[in-house]
């Protein structure tokens, strides 16, 4: 087959704005305005280093800057248990997963499942989600209602914590394993591709749940979540069809999650099935989560730990009466939400090569924008006229889609079920390499190149993952490079 090629306090966007969502049909969809893919927010800086994803916003401003260097210092902090001298950094666990948000994303990249399974290896950037089916008809209302995405597994909550402070023991360790699974593509190609399978070991507080679901998660790249935040709901609601109206075969659909930050139901962007709402929501999740550090807008001090785990939940904690009797102050919290929304885009490479544009043209031809849909338009943002009304190129759609059995988790979060995930954005993928020093892709890092994480792709996404299969290498290699330039 070949292809012919073709000419909190902390600030969020309005979620309703009819303006902007009109105002997409009037940028022009070429080259010219892709080449800054976060609109004049794309950072001017170099890309061609690891730093490449830890430049603030362009047009941030002087006391922007600022705000975004004290919110880093915040980002990479290593935080310490309670008690301890240094009270603007206790409070870490008591069960954890990393001791900074710069440890998961290192220089704000993606993570990755870990090289070797316990003891050789320690999964620090990769974290194993678990959940039960609904047990009564209070979880299940609260299911209903929106206002929580899980059943937490009742003895180890919400996420496996392998690391704890000094004095407790950790919950378990997952343990991965990989069988290769050969594909011939038509041309001959040979292409192996490696399932995981999952499993917890070394367990200290008794057995798990018998309907124990586990859902493994890498860090996502931070770059541009702050435009994310700012696309209107007005423009992802518009690309939603649930039920393949238009007959497709693309049905993607918007998941409703509880926002901590708006105390209400809203559209959830952030996280491999959406899950969180906000920039601000999707942070307090995962200091609780990732580091056991309470906020305001999740106030448990001791964490992801439940009431099976007592020692845990009577451990020291860093609380303060300053703080409002959390751990991460209003203050700091508000900084890094800041940091995190500001994190930016880098610009476009390779925009004319003949072999990209070519690319450009398969992509299209295969219907990979469905849901990769190349750009939105930001909406207003209180107080950061910089990520205000942009034309953005994230290449998602934000929305939930059938993904097919290869890649099920078999574990529902939210609307989603267990065959569903988001959009994943592509910018910024192709220096993944330069940044991350890896190039491992999809939820759980099993993809290792991009060719690879393409013939995941099933489900809604099925045929374009067979056109792929049927293209001519100069074709398939063509589409690659595209993907790269993003």
């Amino acid at each position: 087959m070949a292809i012919a090629m073709a000419a909190a306090s902390a600030p969020t966007a309005q979620p309703h704005d009819a303006n902007a969502l009109h105002a997409v049909a009037a940028f022009p969809d070429d080259d010219a305005a892709e080449a800054l893919p976060g609109g004049n927010a794309t950072t001017r800086e170099s890309f061609d280093n690891p730093g490449a994803f830890s430049h603030p916003s362009h047009g941030i401003g002087l006391e922007g800057e600022a705000k975004f260097k004290v919110g880093n210092g915040v980002f990479r902090k290593l935080w310490v248990s309670a008690p301890s001298s240094t009270k603007s950094s206790d409070g870490l666990g008591p069960l954890f997963n990393s001791r900074s948000c710069q440890n998961c994303h290192l220089k704000d990249g993606r993570g990755h499942p870990p090289p070797a399974n316990r003891p050789d290896a320690t999964a620090e950037s990769m974290v194993l989600r678990l959940s039960i089916p609904p047990q009564n008809d209070e979880q299940r209302r609260l299911l209903a209602e929106r206002r929580v995405n899980t059943i937490d597994e009742p003895t180890y909550g919400e996420q496996l914590q392998n690391m704890a402070v000094r004095g407790l023991d950790n919950e378990g360790h997952m343990h991965i394993s990989y069988d290769e699974v050969p594909v011939t593509l038509k041309d001959g190609t040979q292409v192996s591709l490696r399932r995981p399978t999952y499993r917890v070991e070394a367990l200290k507080a008794g057995p798990l749940h018998a309907d124990t679901m586990l859902s493994p998660r890498v860090a996502p790249q931070m770059i541009g979540i702050g435009l994310l935040e700012a696309i209107p709901d007005a423009q992802i609601q518009a690309h939603a069809d649930p039920n393949d109206s238009d007959g497709d075969g693309i049905s993607g659909r918007v998941n409703e999650v509880w926002s901590a930050q708006r105390k209400d139901v809203a559209i959830g962007r952030f996280g491999w099935k959406a899950g969180k709402a906000t920039v601000a929501d999707q942070t307090a999740s995962a200091f609780a989560g990732d580091m056991g550090l309470s906020t305001h807008l999740d106030p448990r001090n001791a964490g992801d730990c439940t009431t099976q785990q007592p020692i845990c939940q009577n451990a020291h904690h860093g609380a303060r009466e300053r703080d409002g009797g959390v751990e991460v102050g209003a203050k700091l919290f508000d900084h890094v939400v800041f940091y995190a929304q500001n994190v930016a885009v880098p610009l476009r490479r390779n925009m004319d090569d003949p072999q990209v544009r070519r690319g450009k043209a398969v992509f299209h031809a295969l219907g990979c924008q469905s849901c990769h849909v190349p750009s939105f338009v930001t909406g207003d943002v209180d107080g950061q006229p910089h990520l205000s009304r942009q034309r953005i190129w994230p290449y998602t759609d934000l929305l939930l889609h059938d993904m097919g059995t290869g890649l099920a988790d078999n574990r529902p979060e939210g609307v989603a079920d267990g065959r569903e995930w988001r959009t994943a954005p592509l910018w910024g993928i192709g220096l993944t390499q330069i940044v991350s020093g890896h190039t491992l892709f999809l939820h759980d890092g099993r993809a290792r190149s991009i060719e690879e994480a393409i013939l995941w792709h099933g489900g809604e996404a099925q045929s374009a993952r067979d056109g792929y299969a049927e293209l001519a290498r100069e074709d398939r290699d063509a589409l690659v490079r595209f993907v790269e330039s993003l």
